[in-house]
C-alpha cells in the first residue's frame, strides 16, 4: 500500500510540476541489435526472426516487392497514417511514400534498444531522436515501439506510437 501511495504522489507531484521532470536518460542502441532478434524458444525465435525480416528488407532496404513473404493479405494497420491490407501497406511506402529499393545490409541499420517476444506478439523498441520544442537547435531521445501479431509465420497484424499527420 504505501508503494502505491509513493507512486501515486510522484505522479501526482510529476504532472503538476513538469519543470522539474525535465531530466532524462538518453535512450541507447543495444550494442548487439541481432542477438535481440533470437530466443532460445523456437516459436518465439521464428516470430523474431520475421520482424528482423521486416526491419531489414521492407523497412530499411524497401524491398516491398517481398511483402507477400512477411506480411499476411489482410495485414491490420493500427498506425493512423497507414492503411490496412497488404497490398495498400505497400502502395502506402511505394506510392505515397516513393521509397525504392536499395541493397539489403547483413545487418540492421536501425538503433534498437530491445525486442520483446510473447505468444503471437513481437515487441521492438527503436531510439527516436526528436527536436527540442522549447529549443529546435538540441535533440532528445525517446523510445519508439512496434508491435506486431504473427499468425501461421507472417505479421498480421501492427500497432505503433504514430499520431496523425
Amino acid at each position: 500500500m504505501k508503494y502505491i501511495a509513493f507512486v501515486a504522489a510522484l505522479a501526482l507531484g510529476t504532472a503538476a510540476l513538469p519543470h522539474l521532470a525535465a531530466a532524462q536518460e538518453a535512450v541507447v542502441a543495444a550494442a548487439d541489435k541481432e542477438a535481440q532478434f533470437t530466443s532460445p524458444d523456437p516459436a518465439l525465435n521464428a516470430n523474431k526472426q520475421l520482424i528482423y525480416k521486416i526491419y531489414r528488407d521492407l523497412l530499411e532496404a524497401h524491398h516491398w516487392d517481398k511483402a507477400a513473404d512477411y506480411l499476411s493479405e489482410r495485414y491490420i494497420q493500427h498506425n493512423p497514417n497507414a492503411p490496412s491490407g497488404r497490398q495498400s501497406v505497400v502502395d502506402f511506402f511505394t506510392k505515397g511514400l516513393g521509397v525504392k529499393p536499395i541493397p539489403i545490409e547483413d545487418r540492421l541499420k536501425s538503433p534498437i534498444v530491445f525486442v520483446q517476444a510473447e505468444g503471437d506478439l513481437v515487441t521492438v523498441a527503436t531510439v527516436r531522436t526528436e527536436k527540442d520544442p522549447k529549443d529546435p537547435a538540441k535533440t532528445y531521445t525517446t523510445t519508439w515501439f512496434d508491435t506486431w501479431r504473427i499468425i501461421d509465420g507472417k505479421a498480421d497484424e501492427h500497432w505503433d506510437s504514430a499520431v496523425k499527420r
